[in-house]
């Protein structure tokens, strides 16, 4: 598109000028064409509009578009977890606090606090004061040798591959810049995320990306060289994912290109699909020993396991035997079945899995059940964006939260919804260099870090006002429901 436009510039420029002058157009040259040419310039020159600099000119309609919202944005409304829509303010809510600007709606509430499903917080009449700036959650058991003090909020899971070099640089420096980390999905860890200099959580899938043998095994020693860079302070085991529970991911042979073969140890030019299950492992014990392994190959980093919940009885009986063999992961983190995939199976995304909310619920009252809550932190991920969404899987039993949308929404996706064709206009989901080229990792690393601080504010201020002084003292109980207004005496319950 950017091609397309200098071409066509230049070649109706030269065309106007030649004939212009015999066909009396010279005026319509010198006050429109002249004007739009300039202004095409202008959008690839700029350094702050992906879309822009991808689609000169064009790229306007989009910021019409949105300057009438309320009527075309409702097609694109989502749903939170309780089936309220997400508000398309909420989306708004990221990109102001990316840019720095107040995130403050005018008018009123647009949600309805008479209907069976709204949800809000109690709020108390004696305030505290807000938490302090920079609270970190340490994690760690006893085996751990090098524990890590992790933010409330944090990027969630997305590879190199499902998202391009420059999203994961821009993110990659915000979260140097903020103070917290970047997971790096099951891809591995490619040079991006060293470069970019921040904390990172490595994730290792079913495919043992960055630690493979060539016969898709684990490579203990590919681990141990990886595992103990600086910049990785914890290892992630991924047994399933909410997107897509109980199910592989699939490498095209069409983005499996020399760079992406390279990082993630495979055959470039082939599809590689991921086994729906760990080799190394089949039960509890083996995946403790496992756990132990890495713990030990990591150089006593924290390892820690993502999962999202099916049958309740296997983590019940995971849990059990972590406390018969004395043997734990120093952080478990829930995915709810509402996260989100650049592509998954319809059926999987849809129908499998157990939702964030009452999976945090089952984890929380399974750990504390056994008496091992308070060893193992609880990471809750799965269609967080904001404040509100943190103090909420607070209060339902985690420690902190990672979040993937929030942190696309701040670096330029505009939710195109083209994650799985390479053609994602914004450079976030595309390994196409014509299009991340127009994403500026200067500018956008700069929002990256502007919305984790803002937002946590926010969740701050949250917490403060219904009396909160710290997150450990949220529980269900902060939570107003619509359904409670019939025991008020309230009426028009809907």
């Amino acid at each position: 598109m950017r091609k397309g436009f200098i071409y066509c510039s230049a070649l109706l420029t030269v065309t106007l000028l030649v004939g212009g002058f015999w066909v009396q157009w010279i005026w319509f040259l010198l006050l429109v064409v002249l004007p739009l040419v300039a202004l095409g310039f202008y959008d690839l020159l700029q350094r702050k509009h992906t879309v822009l600099r991808n689609f000169p000119l064009l790229g306007h309609f989009r910021y019409l578009f949105e300057e009438i919202s309320p009527e075309i944005q409702q097609y694109f409304i989502e749903r939170h977890t309780d089936g309220t829509p997400i508000s398309r303010n909420h989306r708004s809510v990221v990109y102001k606090r990316a840019k720095d600007r107040p995130a403050t709606h005018p008018f009123g509430t647009e949600r309805d606090p008479y209907s069976a499903r709204y949800v809000g917080l109690r709020h108390s009449l004696y305030p505290r004061s807000p938490l302090e700036e920079g609270f970190r959650v340490t994690i760690g058991g006893p085996d751990c040798r090098k524990p890590y003090a992790a933010s409330l909020l944090n990027i969630s899971a997305m590879s190199f591959g499902s998202i391009s070099d420059r999203a994961i640089l821009a993110m990659g420096k915000g979260a140097k810049e903020g103070g917290f980390y970047q997971n790096t999905g099951e891809g591995s860890v490619s040079e991006y995320h060293v470069e970019a200099g921040g904390d990172l959580v490595w994730q290792i899938g079913t495919g043992y990306f960055g630690c493979r043998t060539p016969e898709g095994g684990f490579d203990a020693e590919a681990f141990r060289e990886k595992a103990n860079w600086e910049v990785v302070k914890m290892v992630e085991l991924k047994l399933s994912q909410g997107a897509k529970p109980g199910h592989g991911g699939v490498l095209p042979k069409e983005k499996n290109n020399a760079e992406i073969a390279r990082i993630r140890m495979v055959e470039p030019g082939t599809t590689v699909e991921s086994p729906q299950g760990h080799r190394e492992f089949r039960d509890a014990e083996g995946l403790l020993r496992f756990i132990a392994k890495l713990r030990r190959l990591s150089g006593g980093k924290p390892i820690g396991i993502k999962l999202c919940i099916g049958r309740e009885e296997e983590f019940r009986s995971l849990c059990e035997t972590m406390v018969r063999r004395g043997s734990y992961p120093d952080f478990i983190t829930v995915d709810g079945a509402e996260g989100g995939t650049g592509a998954a199976p319809l059926e999987f995304t849809d129908s499998v899995g157990m939702p964030l909310e009452p999976a945090l619920r089952f984890v929380r009252h399974t750990l504390v059940d056994l008496g091992i809550r308070e060893r193992i932190k609880v990471i809750a991920s799965g269609k967080i964006v904001t404040a509100f969404d943190i103090v909420r899987v607070l209060a339902y039993g985690a420690d902190l939260c990672n979040s993937a949308r929030a942190f696309m929404l701040a670096t330029g996706c505009i939710q195109a919804l083209r994650c799985n064709t390479n053609r994602c206009p914004t450079g976030v989901t595309t390994l196409d260099p014509r299009l991340t080229a127009g994403l500026v990792v200067e500018d956008k690393y700069k929002r990256v870090a502007n919305f984790h601080r803002n937002t946590l504010r926010a969740a701050r201020e949250l917490m403060a006002g219904c009396g909160v002084s710290h997150p450990r003292e949220l529980d269900e109980s902060v939570f107003l429901r619509g359904v409670e207004w019939q025991h008020l005496g309230g009426s028009g319950v809907g």
